[in-house]
């Protein structure tokens, strides 16, 4: 028995004292999968843009055109990779309402990071759980504006980018694109 005590108390003591490094959750990886998939389909591809809240255009887009559309998806950061572990804590509940179980990643030092959140949903399913999909809050500044994105992904959907410009002394521009695949419906 007490030779049992022990190797409870080491095993305790172990599992205790190390600490558990969990990664966040690879969004980037998992959009590159979505955006290969799109490329090598057949589905009809719909871009649609507002500005200021005005429709301005809606059109179909060829497919090769597709990962040029997505670029703000494919070229933010991975905060999967493990030089931005420790800039960011992930928290992870489920929403009832939803049904969904959420993970939002955000910075520790918000001044200094691109992305300001990251949050994946992910429907619980007795055949397996399916992402269902990302937001992404990146904020970048230069000399002249504070350009803030706001990314949503919808798994084997669609995507959106809204993008707010905001220069000195001026009133704020709102972009936004949608571009829309596997005949899902078009707002």
């Amino acid at each position: 028995m007490k030779k049992y005590l022990t190797g409870f108390i080491l095993l305790l003591f172990i599992a205790c004292s190390s600490e558990k490094k969990e990664r966040l959750f690879p969004v980037l990886s998992y959009i590159k999968s979505q955006v290969a998939h799109v490329d090598t389909s057949f589905y009809p591809i719909m871009k649609i843009t507002w500005l200021d809240s005005i429709r301005t255009d809606t059109q179909y887009v060829k497919r090769e055109d597709f990962s040029n559309l997505a670029k703000d998806f494919l070229e933010m950061p991975d905060l999967a990779e493990k030089k931005y572990q420790a800039q960011y804590t992930e928290e992870k509940f489920f929403d009832q309402g939803l049904n969904r179980i959420v993970f939002t990643c955000k910075p520790k030092k918000s001044e200094t990071a691109i992305i300001q959140q990251q949050e994946t949903q992910i429907m619980p399913d007795p055949s397996g759980d399916k992402v269902k999909s990302f937001f992404i809050d990146l904020v970048t500044s230069n000399k002249d504006s504070l350009v803030e994105k706001k990314m949503l992904w919808k798994v084997d959907e669609s995507f959106q980018v809204a993008t707010l410009i905001q220069k000195p002394g001026q009133p704020q521009i709102t972009q936004i694109m949608k571009v829309a695949w596997n005949g899902k419906p078009h707002e």
